[in-house]
């Protein structure tokens, strides 16, 4: 039995921050070499990939602090005498309120399972945009209490000691198959994946386009006979 939610936030709940790393890297193209914002951006995210994989333990790093350092990896990439502490300005501030999906805003304000959010982000960051949108989780995870991201298992782990819950009684919902999909199942973990542009579904995944679409799924075949 399905006794309670942990939802991803961004990418899930609320949008990413797409529409800030395009102005982000057409900036980086505009006072750099020229070179096309797909190729910067495509750069960035695997420096930052790489910085974040190995931010784990006494290693950790928060994400404000990961994101300059990848920023500025990539700025000299690029040749570009942009500030990094500049640009990155304009993520934090998107992280603290970001857009919210109005299917998850309605699943959220009516939903009578217990719910909790597990995300890769600064805890400041993400209690801010929770109460900016008025959200009522009842706990919330982070990678910064665990000191470790998705898809490693520690954050999940965490989330499941300390709600007291085992693997299979919980399911977790988020649109990283790496992050969510993969990290979760790795303890066992229900997963849904949150497939919004309606990509081709690996096989084994349960997936939705929509949080309406959510207890449509077998975890939650009990509630609807």
């Amino acid at each position: 039995m399905i006794k309670a939610l942990f939802f991803d936030f961004y990418g899930t709940i609320v949008h990413e921050d797409g529409v800030v790393i395009d102005e982000i890297t057409t900036i980086i193209s505009n006072t750099g070499n020229g070179t096309n914002k797909l190729t910067i951006g495509s750069y960035w995210w695997k420096i930052f990939q790489e910085l974040y994989m190995n931010s784990f333990g006494n290693r950790f790093k928060t994400q404000k602090e990961l994101e300059i350092e990848s920023l500025e990896i990539t700025l000299k990439k690029f040749e570009s005498n942009a500030s990094a502490n500049e640009l990155s300005q304009k993520m934090f501030k998107h992280w603290r309120k970001p857009p919210i999906f109005e299917d998850a805003a309605n699943f959220l304000d009516s939903c009578n399972i217990p719910y909790y959010i597990v995300s890769n982000i600064d805890t400041d960051d993400i209690i801010a945009a929770i109460h900016y949108h008025g959200l009522t989780p009842i706990k919330i995870f982070t990678s910064e209490d665990a000191k470790s991201y998705k898809p490693r298992t520690e954050l999940f782990e965490m989330a499941l000691k300390e709600t007291n819950l085992d693997p299979q009684e919980v399911v977790h919902i988020g649109d990283s198959l790496n992050s969510d999909i993969k990290g979760a199942s790795n303890l066992g973990i229900n997963t849904i994946w949150m497939n919004r542009n309606n990509k081709e579904i690996p096989n084994g995944v349960v997936a939705v386009v929509s949080f309406n679409d959510i207890l449509n799924t077998p975890y939650f075949s009990s509630i609807k006979n």
